[in-house]
């Protein structure tokens, strides 16, 4: 962490230029003219206004002293909108939590028979640079005494000037909607003595600057106690909905300031205003420009600061050069990285990315970003067909994508499907997603074949429903007689009367288990116990011939489930995927208000309802459509990874 090293370093050299100032005390300046006061007290994009100068101070010197990274309270401006997480600061020692500069101010020498002031308390972390404070000061104590010795009087010196302070309130906080992302933590450790540092630098810059664009409300610092300004940091969430409230703009940002300046206000304390900057954004634009994101907050608080001195790019092409070469003058002092002010609006405004296969979506949350955005739900419950597969019945990248970051994000993704589980394995391994360290195994929750296999903690089966076997036998027997290709599903196996084209591309391009070929049906239902039968046809064969005999064939002994629009399958009744769902939930403790849930057919309808919020992919049944909360994109448009990426977060 370079921040220290850089405070210290300001602060030597401050100091022997101090020393330089007592031993050779330099002829009075010339007063520094004050500007009249005015307040922009509007919120700006990319920053606010206002700024401060000291006519009266010869030298600022910074002095980072420790303080909470989450205060309680982040400024007025900001108590409706930013809670903070933060523990309280302790009463007994208000200057912990203090940023300090130094200054002198001209004023009569104190009587020589008053007793000597107390000695200011000494705060955490302070003692090394005290330490070198005593050490200069008795050095010079030393060498005033020998001077002192010639036997001819020697006229009174100059009144010294005398000590004054101000103190600099630099709160950092972190929005409660962003998760404590380790990296984020360390920038706001980072952040405590990287922001004075930087106000030091454009406070020092004001005294003697001649900019023709700057506001120059504030012009006179050292009739001020303290100073406060605070930082947070945030998501594109927040700042969208701050940008919307405080300037009527619905749209993400990178970072907001705002002034709390009040004009004439007789008080000892300047309220700088606040600084809001999304980490989301900022993370997205270092990765464009080949930084890290430590370097886009430095650059976006310096930013910040700058408008809530009075800077303004945005109102002329002037305006922008100088704010700019302030900007860069800031960050070459402290030796950040920097980024040229025109560029970044720019890019700021580039609110979209370019996929691989052309197609081009938002960027306001994508792969990589959800680490900044707190998990609304701990699972999410997603179909196969027609929802996590494509038309091709495979996992696009970006699908894969989203699954993974949602699952680093502590969110559980659970398979919930009409496909039996080796299908499933078999589908997510192109991706790299089946195993112990995917989504989907042997040992993982899951719920298979319409809800009828239920798999809990450990892999373990903690349901399963049979099909009636004379609804089986019949369903077989039509299958012979109508030269309608039907497959029997048991558990993690298939099996059929004959081969067949469309049987063998259930296995091809579905994943399901290669269909097993028996020679009876007494042989098949001898062996083993069927869960579900489907039905293999054309969609118009389904829908005129069909779907209507068998709904009349079966009623109150089975039902009729349609997942894909060339499928037919039959079921036991008072059974569906929901059902399947609720038995897992209740398994593993968890409220349907933890949950949300995507799919697209019938058979998901249920499922869809129980939870928490439903998503139907745009490609999904009418009837389903109508149930879901959010009709997302369809399948062949990454919508899984759009509804995660949208609404998980």
């Amino acid at each position: 962490m370079d921040g220290p090293n850089e405070t210290q370093d300001i602060i030597r050299s401050a100091e022997e230029n101090q020393t330089d100032q007592h031993e050779n005390p330099p002829p009075p300046p010339n007063p520094i003219p004050s500007h009249p006061l005015s307040s922009p007290a509007a919120a700006a994009g990319g920053g606010g206004s206002s700024s401060s100068a000291s006519t009266t101070m010869a030298r600022i010197v910074s002095r980072a002293l420790p303080f909470a990274s989450r205060s309680p309270q982040l400024g007025a401006a900001l108590i409706r909108s930013a809670p903070m997480r933060c523990p309280p600061l302790p009463a007994a020692a208000p200057t912990a939590s203090l940023l300090s500069w130094r200054g002198f101010t001209p004023s009569s020498e104190p009587s020589r028979s008053a007793p000597p002031p107390p000695p200011l308390p000494m705060p955490p972390f302070a003692g090394f640079l005290a330490g070198i404070r005593s050490f200069r000061r008795g050095r010079r104590g030393q060498s005033a005494a020998r001077r002192a010795q010639p036997q001819d009087p020697i006229p009174s010196p100059p009144p010294a000037p005398k000590e004054s302070e101000i103190e600099l309130y630099a709160r950092i906080g972190i929005d409660d909607d962003t998760p404590e992302d380790p990296e984020v933590l360390n920038i706001v450790e980072i952040l405590k003595l990287n922001v004075p540092m930087a106000m030091k630098i454009a406070l020092d810059g004001l005294l003697d600057s001649n900019y023709k664009t700057r506001d120059t409300s504030i012009s006179d610092v050292g009739r001020y106690d303290k100073v406060e300004v605070s930082v947070l940091l945030c998501n594109d969430n927040f700042i969208q909905n701050l940008n919307k409230e405080w300037r009527g703009e619905d749209s993400c940002i990178e970072m907001l300031s705002m002034s709390q300046y009040i004009p004439d206000l007789d008080v000892p304390i300047l309220m700088l205003g606040d600084i809001v900057i999304s980490v989301e954004t900022a993370a997205r634009q270092a990765e464009e420009r080949g930084h890290t994101l430590l370097d886009e907050v430095r650059i976006l608080a310096v930013r910040g600061i700058l408008r809530l001195l009075g800077f303004d790019h945005q109102t002329s092409d002037e305006s922008a050069v100088e704010m700019e070469k302030e900007e860069q003058l800031i960050l070459k002092s402290l030796r950040w990285k920097g980024k040229n002010l025109a560029k970044s609006v720019l890019d700021s405004g580039k609110r979209h990315t370019e996929t691989s296969d052309g197609q081009v979506t938002s960027g306001l949350k994508r792969a990589g970003s959800l680490r900044f955005y707190r998990p609304k739900f701990k699972y999410i419950f997603c179909d196969m067909d027609g929802t996590l597969l494509n038309s091709k019945s495979q996992v696009t990248a970006r699908n894969a994508e989203a699954l993974r970051e949602a699952r680093s994000r502590g969110v559980n993704i659970v398979i919930a499907t009409g496909k039996a589980r080796p299908a499933v394995i078999d589908a997510l391994n192109m991706v790299d997603l089946s195993g112990r360290t995917g989504i989907v195994s042997e040992s993982s929750p899951g719920i298979f074949l319409q809800g009828l296999l239920v798999y809990g903690l450990q892999g373990r089966e903690i349901y399963k429903r049979n099909l009636d076997q004379e609804v089986c036998r019949e369903a077989l027997l039509y299958s012979l007689e109508q030269k309608v290709p039907l497959v029997a599903f048991s558990q993690d196996r298939c099996f059929s009367m004959y081969d067949d084209p469309l049987v063998d591309s259930l296995h091809y391009v579905y994943h399901e288990p290669k269909a097993e070929i028996v020679s009876s049906i007494d042989q098949l239902l001898g062996t083993a116990e069927i869960q579900k039968v489907l039905f293999l046809e054309t969609p118009e064969g389904i829908s005129s011939a069909l779907r209507p005999f068998w709904e009349k064939a079966i009623e109150g002994r089975a039902r009729v489930v349609q997942a894909q629009p060339d499928m037919l399958e039959l079921v036991p009744p008072a059974t569906s995927k929901g059902n399947g769902v609720k038995i897992l939930l209740d398994h593993l403790c968890i409220s349907p208000d933890e949950v949300m849930a995507i799919g697209d057919g019938e058979n998901d309808i249920e499922m869809l309802q129980l939870a928490s919020l439903g998503v139907a992919l745009a490609n999904g049944s009418e009837k389903t459509k109508a149930v879901a909360n959010i009709i997302g994109a369809t399948n062949d448009e990454d919508g899984v990874a759009q509804a995660i990426y949208d609404y998980a977060f």
